[in-house]
């Protein structure tokens, strides 16, 4: 999931996409523990997919507030 595709969710859809992800990544580090994961990678990109989400989440409700400024 590209930034634009995050920007475009609302708040309510990007907290429920968030804890999705987050749910993902648990599931993949347990799977990785028992030996049954073979794209590593994976993680990395849900890493970095939550750090997306975090820092569009955080700039969500600044936006608004810089606008009337």
């Amino acid at each position: 999931m590209n930034a634009k595709e995050i920007r475009e969710l609302s708040a309510e859809e990007l907290s429920t996409k968030l804890r999705e992800t987050r749910e993902q990544l648990l599931q993949l580090h347990l799977r990785k523990q028992t030996g049954q994961v073979e794209k590593t990678h994976e993680m990395r990109i849900l890493r970095k997919t939550i750090a997306r989400m975090e820092t569009i989440k955080r700039q969500k409700p600044a936006a608004p507030a810089a606008a009337q400024a």
